[in-house]
């Protein structure tokens, strides 16, 4: 934990979080991504990818040791318990390296980039928690177009996630994403200035 002020930034699957959290580094916020931590969690040699091999089989392991993501994401998508356990694996190591890295992070503020901020619970710590909102046919057609899957695809991976209405409950402030990336940044500027208020800057 750390006693800066702390943003949770959330948002669904190509909302424009990266975009909104990139932003923020670059105007001297200290950003932590919960999603490049997961995948030094489940690289080569961790202990977190000897545990998915020993649940969900060693045949998630590639010959190079490291993880196929494409075969767990379909294993996982379309079994919930399947899901949980994945979770209880990697939730509780992510968590522990976020607040550490948190720790070694300069930065007038602290931004928590967590994807699944509301599925997972992730408020502890937390002192406002920031949603990237976009329109749902808006992420799939995003979607579609940065990883190449399928409409049908994309749809199942919004279902797996946090619903728009369960996210805007959860926010403190909220970006909505539906039109340029200019307008995105301008509104990023703008809440970037009222954390450094709130943060004592």
């Amino acid at each position: 934990m750390t006693t800066r002020f702390t943003i949770g930034l959330t948002g669904g699957i190509a909302s424009g979080k990266s975009l909104v959290a990139d932003r923020l580094a670059s105007l001297g916020a200290a950003v932590v991504d919960t999603d490049v931590i997961s995948r030094e969690q489940t690289a080569a040699g961790m202990p977190a990818l000897a545990e998915i091999g020993r649940h969900f089989g060693t045949d998630l392991i590639r010959g190079d040791g490291t993880l196929d993501r494409p075969r767990l994401r379909d294993q996982v998508f379309s079994d919930p318990a399947a899901r949980k356990r994945l979770e209880t694996i990697l939730h509780p190591r992510i968590r522990k390296a976020a607040w550490e890295r948190a720790g070694r992070t300069a930065g007038s503020y602290l931004v928590m980039v967590v994807p699944l901020l509301v599925e997972t619970g992730f408020t502890d710590g937390i002192d406002r928690v920031l949603v990237i909102d976009a329109p749902r046919k808006l992420q799939i057609e995003r979607l579609r177009e940065r990883d190449g899957v399928t409409r049908v695809q994309a749809m199942a991976i919004l279902a797996s996630q946090a619903s728009r209405r369960q996210r805007r409950a959860m926010a403190d402030d909220v970006i909505l994403n539906d039109g340029s990336r200019r307008r995105l940044i301008g509104r990023v500027d703008e809440f970037h200035a009222r954390y450094l208020g709130q943060a004592g800057h």
